[in-house]
């Protein structure tokens, strides 16, 4: 999906959606003036504004992608928000070449969901943080991803995206796993969930179709063409319907 323009509008979008609950994660850690931060995978925003915020102005935030067009769009962000204390750095998290443990906080979001391996992410986080700083993970919960009343159309697009991450090694479940995740390492972590109602009308409430667009070729292996092209079809129409909103969960 990486470098399309619909999958660099949805990452945008994301953000945008959830840097309220990121900026309250980050209060509930503590002060972070001065501290060196990396957001790994951080895409086109992520928690660069964020993290920039948090650390100050006498701080680092590094954020990392494999993607190119990712980091292009990232470092125009970065400009255009005059965020001095943030770098961008092309980075395989499967194999980093960031100095270990040299970073305050790690954090990731929906890496697992994507890429699972979700150990090996593990170690990759706790080999970059330094002794007693933070790694916070970002990952969702499938169960909450529904529309009310119920929409048959987008319902079912969700089913197919979860089964095409499902094949390629993702893990929709992977915010589920996250406190198993941290004990395997001998981490007593400490979970929370946050839930996000999406209003009538709201743009994030079309995930569902962007998704579709990105993984169309994925999709094209579940379900025949015309069939696609009518839960499109189906899906659009549904969320034109009044009343129609759905909670997201992190």
């Amino acid at each position: 999906m990486a470098g399309q323009v619909s999958e660099l509008e949805r990452l945008k979008l994301q953000s945008r959606v959830w840097e309220p609950s990121g900026r309250r994660l980050l209060g509930e850690i503590g002060d972070g003036r001065g501290a060196r931060a990396v957001d790994i995978g951080c895409g086109v925003v992520g928690w660069l504004r964020v993290l920039s915020e948090w650390v100050g102005p006498d701080g680092q935030v590094v954020g990392t992608d494999i993607d190119d067009a990712m980091l292009a769009v990232g470092n125009e962000f970065v400009a255009e928000e005059s965020l001095g204390n943030v770098t961008l750095l092309k980075d395989d998290l499967f194999a980093t070449s960031l100095e270990p443990a040299s970073f305050d906080l790690v954090h990731a979001r929906y890496e697992i969901t994507p890429l699972g391996r979700g150990p090996e992410q593990m170690t990759t986080y706790l080999q970059l943080v330094r002794p007693g700083g933070t790694v916070v993970l970002e990952d969702p919960d499938v169960a909450s991803w529904h529309f009310n009343p119920p929409a048959p159309a987008l319902e079912k697009l969700i089913t197919l995206i979860v089964e095409a991450f499902r094949r390629t090694g993702g893990d929709w479940d992977a915010g589920r796993k996250h406190l198993d995740l941290f004990g395997t390492f001998g981490i007593e972590a400490n979970v929370r969930a946050e839930l996000f109602a999406l209003a009538p009308g709201h743009p994030y409430l079309r995930l569902p179709l962007q998704f579709a667009t990105a993984l169309e070729g994925r999709l094209l292996s579940l379900v025949g063409a015309g069939e696609l092209d009518q839960l499109r079809n189906d899906a659009n129409v549904e969320l034109k319907e009044p009343g129609r909103w759905a909670p997201r969960s992190r």
